[in-house]
């Protein structure tokens, strides 16, 4: 057995022992590094399941390291390359930017599933330096373009593995180089899916289309996806193809955020008994704050995690009171969510662009400040490797009361948003903070009304959905109160991507 060259515990040991041996049956055998070509016609399909902290993430990782080192090539939603008949490759996908970002700043190469189902189509001359930078081609000689430029392209894909990004630096912008977007037609060979307990049926059977061998890893104690009726698409799967990581990997057996969270899994636990236990860690360990209200500089970056729309709503409005915002304008650095993209099918090219650059819904976005045409944003994605995007917006803000939400100002058409400083735990699945804050008077309300999904009390689904969100430091928010700013709205914090890699969509919207 090729063995991994960190130590595993015993469940994670077979789990790497069985998918190795279900890759073996696909043609690639990790044992001696030999890779057999793509057979047609055979589906494979498996999951890794297990709680925050039973080491998922880490046989991810390491499973897509060895494949590395066995010769598979890694697909990202950047660029493919020409196509080898041996060729053997494996994409790592997740179904939001925030969760594709946890895993590249774990080392793993993720790409989000849209930028897998939807390709970009290069302009012909700028792929000669796409087929360079993949080692499929010689050193092109592009007019305009200086051997200093190449150089520093070839320096930014050995780093980042990013071909816009190397293009960027070369001082191209995504306009040069690519002229549009189409799906996918051609099927790929390996897909890892982390956060998979977030796929709808729709999603699974698109990506069933497109990979001959998928693998899962999901966690069954989170929320299902909205009108799954509480299923997750790997409980539909037969038992031998589920492998369940069941042990705590002893690195996170010190979290108390972790303790917190598999404790929800004691059937004779209730709120009160729960939030005791939250206290009680909090006065052993910083990393739980018993917090008294809602601190008002964390929600510009990590929104509150609310059950209730009504809760949300309010919060938000408290937000933007305290910091002083005028209804009719947005203040650079308030946080907004993205909901979706309003574009006639004419201007499809348009919807793939901001898509692909990571305004898809849910992704997490800061207001940086009017575009340069009315009705324009600048905008901050949050997780996208490229995160600066300016495009035509709609944003919503939604009042108490109020059944028609505040629209401060919009183009005709384009990408919709709702107020990001806080949102529903449903929604936050997928992603993760340093800093989390739980409003906890909701999962009482929810405890208070007794429902369950698939079996469990609901107010556990989610405070384990919330508190796992933390990866740093969790507040238990215990009262309805909001504290006062300790400045202003700021942006500066804000990675920046090349200029040019700004995406401006000013084509007029008709």
């Amino acid at each position: 057995m090729n063995t991994p060259a960190i130590t595993f515990s015993h469940d994670q040991a077979a789990a790497f022992d069985t998918i190795s041996e279900l890759l073996r049956g696909v043609g690639v055998n990790l044992d001696d590094t030999l890779l057999t070509p793509q057979s047609d016609g055979k589906q494979v399909v498996a999951a890794v399941t297990g709680k925050a902290g039973s080491g998922k993430t880490l046989l991810l990782a390491e499973l897509v390291k060895t494949l590395e080192e066995a010769g598979v090539d890694i697909v990202s939603g950047d660029y493919e390359g020409k196509k080898r008949k041996d060729r053997r490759t494996l994409a790592v996908l997740a179904p939001t930017n925030k969760a594709a970002s946890v895993l590249r700043m774990r080392g793993v190469p993720a790409t989000t599933i849209h930028r897998i189902i939807y390709t970009p189509v290069y302009d012909p001359e700028y792929e000669k330096i796409a087929e360079w930078l993949a080692d499929n081609g010689e050193r092109p000689q592009i007019e305009g373009l200086t051997d200093e430029a190449l150089d520093r392209a070839a320096e930014f894909f050995k780093l980042h593995k990013s071909v816009p990004g190397a293009l960027a630096a070369a001082g191209l912008r995504g306009s040069d180089f690519i002229t549009g977007w189409k799906r996918r037609d051609d099927p790929l060979d390996i897909g890892f899916v982390d956060e998979s307990s977030m796929l709808d049926d729709k999603q699974f059977e698109d990506l069933k289309e497109i990979f001959s061998t998928l693998v899962l890893f999901g966690d069954p104690a989170q929320l299902a996806p909205v009108n799954q009726s509480g299923t997750m698409v790997f409980d539909k799967l037969p038992e031998p193809s589920v492998l369940a990581l069941e042990r705590i990997h002893r690195q996170d057996a010190d979290n108390p955020i972790l303790d917190l969270a598999h404790a929800l899994a004691d059937p004779q636990l209730e709120f009160q008994d729960f939030e005791r236990m939250v206290e009680e860690a909090a006065r052993k360990d910083d990393r739980v704050v018993m917090a008294q209200r809602v601190e008002v500089d964390l929600m510009a970056r990590s929104p509150v995690l609310v059950w209730r729309n009504a809760t949300r709503i309010r919060l938000i409005n408290a937000f933007r009171a305290v910091h002083g915002a005028p209804e009719d304008e947005l203040m650079e650095g308030e946080p907004l969510i993205c909901d979706g993209i309003e574009l006639p099918i004419k201007h499809r090219k348009k919807r793939l662009d901001l898509e692909a650059r990571g305004l898809i819904k849910g992704a997490q976005v800061i207001y940086l400040g009017p575009g340069r045409k009315p009705g324009f944003s600048r905008l901050h994605v949050m997780g996208a490797e490229d995160p600066r995007v300016s495009a035509a917006s709609i944003v919503k803000i939604e009042k108490p009361d109020e059944e028609e939400p505040f629209i401060p100002f919009a183009a005709r058409m384009g990408a919709t948003f709702l107020h990001g400083a806080a949102v529903t735990i449903h929604k936050a699945q997928g992603s993760q903070w340093e800093n989390v804050q739980v409003f906890a008077p909701d999962l009482f309300v929810a405890a208070r009304m007794g429902r369950v999904e698939a079996g469990q009390p609901l107010w556990k689904r989610l405070a384990y959905v919330a508190i796992t969100r933390a990866s740093e430091r969790l507040h238990w928010v215990v009262r309805n109160r909001l504290a006062k700013p300790t400045g202003p709205l700021v942006i500066d914090d804000l990675q920046a991507a090349p200029a040019p890699l700004t995406l401006e969509v000013q084509d007029e919207m008709s």
